[in-house]
């Protein structure tokens, strides 16, 4: 199945749940969802998202994602189980990040300390540096781990792993996204 621009409209400025478990040790963070990702209910879910078959690459997931239904029960289970979770810099659902402002990003980087207080993973790692840039009022920030912490956990600036993002191959996204699971002792 797949959604017809209509049906995915209805989708706009809706929120997707946060995809966290209790011992989240690796928080990955998105900027926003996408319209696909509020019609399936689950985080990074486009057909053209690499994030997890990236995943499945580096190893941390021996799974695959239905782009059209989006993740099961048991895939969602698994992936917390893995001590990660996923969440948003800023909650709506757009068609595309860059309808969001400046304003918008700077108030999620705010919110999203404060639930990282809460839930004290090892490592925060927000997938995409333009985002984490403006978020966190860090313009000269580049990809890989910060000179920072955040809500008392490591930071790191990853690629996003969007279909938009052409700099970046399943393969260079899975070495990074490999890297920072071992780090945070997840997947």
């Amino acid at each position: 199945m797949s959604f017809t621009t209509e049906q995915l409209a209805l989708y706009r400025d809706t929120t997707v749940p946060d995809l966290i478990g209790d011992a989240c040790r690796l928080l990955w963070v998105g900027i926003n969802p996408g319209l696909w990702t509020a019609a399936t209910g689950t985080h990074f879910c486009h057909p053209t998202n690499r994030f997890y078959p990236a995943l499945e690459r580096a190893g941390i997931i021996d799974w695959v994602v239905d782009a059209d239904i989006g993740l099961t029960d048991r895939q969602r289970a698994d992936f917390v189980d893995k001590g990660m979770g996923i969440s948003n810099l800023v909650a709506r659902a757009t068609v595309r990040a860059a309808e969001l402002s400046a304003v918008e990003l700077r108030d999620g980087g705010r919110r999203l300390q404060a639930r990282i207080e809460a839930l004290e993973p090892n490592i925060v790692a927000v997938a995409g540096v333009t985002a984490f840039r403006t978020a966190f009022g860090r313009p000269g920030a580049a990809l890989g781990a910060q000179n920072e912490t955040l809500g008392g956990a490591k930071v790191w600036a990853v690629p996003n792993p969007s279909g938009l993002n052409a700099h970046e191959t399943i393969d260079s996204l899975s070495n990074w996204y490999r890297t920072v699971a071992l780090e945070a002792g997840a997947g």
